[in-house]
């Protein structure tokens, strides 16, 4: 007897109320945790650091270790221990694996490292630096240090599993918790190579430009061919690696790469180079269109000052959130709404470039809300979003509404097994 998950009210109606009920989620706990009006008011850090912990925790929980050892747990019961088990785990994440851990090798990954060694004050005969600056709470290092290394985890932890099928860990006789620990383990070291390739000469020139010396640090190696030396190149490109990764998992069922027919790892090789190509693609594309309805002129004016008239970054960063926008869409689509098409069968081609195109039309709507409508500022009470259209598009930081915005979504759909959205039939 086969156990299957039916929507309880058919389609489209079960996916319009689940993702009404998670908007209103993620609205009420945004106003409670982030929103500058709000009682806690932890905009935009270390609120950003701790949603994206969260995500990462969360797939660590649910993809590698399969829910263990809460799996035979009935929902809701499994889904609010789970999330209580994010909880701790993300506090011993972030306050003993980075600030403790991986902080003592790299000091910008420790907020209350570089604390300490503010309180300690200077020590007698050497120089000393200016710590204060890490710990403004406008600028926080070593928080945003931690969320680099998210970004890079969004893609490099799934990938194992989206794009190898969890190959060299599976096929295997490995069992719960040793095969997630296992996966943990490889996708671990794959991400502090990336890492260490895109993010870290981003913090050597940082703690350069801040102390006029960081020799043990590399610089970015991208600055020449880039037009900037900043993270928000990677960030422009790799944010869409985490979106062609995710939608061939969701709305493309899998599609291209059910094509290629070789074995591991030749079938994960390819399929990454071909992630990486269209990746870039996509966001060097968003970098040449966005001028098109982007007002340059008025963007430059209000450009930081550390950017000298230079719009490269910000046009490399806007390219990211554009990519975020089709978070909610694609993966609403896949897991609320069945991934419904007029076509019957639902992994033909045709039903792939109906849902492709339409994730890009909703893309297109609410990025229209968020920036145009300025959800962001009467929604969200992002402060520095009450001026004109080239400010918001500056400082808008729709990333961080995107990424908090689908994490009811994902936790009722990893943690919670959809309930009570979806019931149980036996057949």
């Amino acid at each position: 007897m086969a156990d299957v998950l039916k929507p309880r009210w058919g389609q489209p109606a079960t996916g319009i109320i689940s993702n009404v009920v998670f908007f209103l989620v993620a609205w009420l706990t945004w106003y409670l945790f982030s929103d500058p009006r709000g009682p806690v008011a932890s905009w935009p850090y270390p609120f950003v650091m701790y949603l994206a912990v969260m995500i990462l925790v969360g797939l660590w929980q649910h993809m590698f270790l399969g829910d263990w050892p809460f799996q035979n747990l009935s929902p809701p019961v499994r889904g609010v221990v789970e999330t209580i088990i994010n909880l701790i785990v993300v506090w011993f994440v972030i306050h003993v694996i980075f600030y403790r851990v991986l902080g003592l090798g790299f000091n910008f990954l420790s907020q209350s490292g570089i604390e300490s060694a503010l309180a300690a004050g200077p020590v007698k005969g050497k120089a000393t630096l200016d710590l204060a600056m890490f710990v403004e709470p406008g600028r926080r290092f070593a928080e945003r240090a931690i969320v680099t290394f998210v970004l890079i985890g969004f893609f490099s932890y799934p990938f194992v599993t989206i794009l190898f099928g969890k190959w060299p860990v599976r096929p295997s006789d490995l069992t719960q918790p040793q095969a997630g620990f296992a996966e943990i383990g490889w996708a671990s070291l794959l991400t502090l190579f990336f890492y260490s390739v895109l993010i870290v000469p981003f913090w050597g020139a940082v703690w350069e430009s801040s102390f006029g010396t960081a020799i043990g640090l590399g610089r970015p190696w991208w600055a020449g061919f880039a037009g900037t030396g900043h993270v928000h190149w990677v960030f422009g490109w790799w944010e869409w690696m985490v979106i062609v990764l995710f939608m061939t998992a969701n709305v493309w069922r899998m599609k291209p790469w059910s094509l290629i027919k070789l074995p591991q790892p030749w079938k994960g090789i390819i399929s990454f180079i071909f992630t990486v190509i269209i990746s870039y693609l996509c966001a060097l594309v968003c970098v040449k269109l966005i001028p098109a309805w982007v007002n340059m002129e008025e963007v430059t004016h209000h450009l930081p000052a550390a950017d000298a008239g230079n719009a490269t970054r910000f046009l490399w960063y806007h390219a990211a959130e554009v990519a975020g926008f089709t978070l909610v869409p694609f993966l609403a689509w896949h897991h609320y709404f069945d991934d419904m098409a007029p076509m019957a069968d639902k992994d033909s081609w045709g039903a792939f470039w109906f849902r492709t195109i339409g994730v890009l039309v909703l893309m297109v709507i609410t990025y229209c809300i968020y920036y145009i409508i300025n959800f962001g500022y009467w929604g969200l009470g992002i402060h520095h979003m009450h001026g004109e259209l080239a400010e918001r598009y500056i400082s808008g930081e729709s990333l961080i509404w995107n990424f908090w915005f689908i994490i009811p979504l994902l936790w009722n759909e990893w943690f919670f097994h959809k309930w009570p959205f979806y019931v149980h039939e036996h057949h």
